[in-house]
């Protein structure tokens, strides 16, 4: 298993080239921060996904910060962030929307949901369109409707998928060690009686 997971991992020295996170310097490679061990697989797990739903940029910069000082596993935090791509956030953010607008007790109509100007719709990105505004007025009045909603959804998101990454990966492994014990203990007995 922990073969498979190396090979599905980053390599130090492709984050090493990485751009966005040169800046954590010599930090980012002390080896507890690469050793494949149960606690910090699972929180770099959990820190990955808690920015892929949080927010939709600089994901990985964050969650490799947040893993050189929680002390989890770079690579399974980097990794983890794919699981909201960019072929994923428009439904992930709608359904977020919609989850931050019933908790907030707010009815989520759709002829309130709010519709971003076209952006063929005008050469020039400050000209009026029908109703006489511009359009990044209109881009922030319709930012402005979903904001406290999405919000409070995208937050909801990376909390609970977050925890579940963690919970789910120790699950995972304690799982995966069990069979592995079991399998030992009856490779042991077999070998014993014969």
């Amino acid at each position: 298993m922990i073969q498979r997971l190396r090979r599905l991992m980053p390599t130090q020295e492709a984050l090493q080239r990485n751009r966005w996170l040169r800046w954590l310097g010599p930090r980012m490679f002390h080896p507890r921060l690469w050793h494949m061990s149960r606690r910090g697989i699972a929180l770099g797990a959990a820190i990955g996904v808690f920015f892929a739903f949080l927010i939709p940029i600089a994901q990985i910069p964050l969650s490799a910060a947040l893993a050189v000082a929680l002390r989890a596993n770079i690579p399974a935090a980097v990794a983890s962030t794919l699981v909201n791509n960019p072929l994923t956030f428009p439904p992930v953010y709608y359904a977020a929307w919609k989850v931050g607008s019933w908790l907030l007790g707010e009815e989520a109509d759709e002829a309130r949901a709010p519709v971003l100007p076209d952006a063929l719709e005008s050469t020039g990105l400050g000209s009026p369109g029908a109703n006489g505004r511009g359009f990044w007025e209109r881009t922030i009045d319709g930012m402005r409707a979903v904001g406290k909603p999405l919000l409070v959804g995208a937050v909801t998101f990376a909390v609970g998928f977050g925890a579940l990454a963690y919970f789910l990966v120790n699950g995972v492994w304690h799982l995966h060690v069990r069979l592995k014990r079991r399998a030992r203990q009856r490779r042991g007995e077999s070998g014993a009686a014969g």
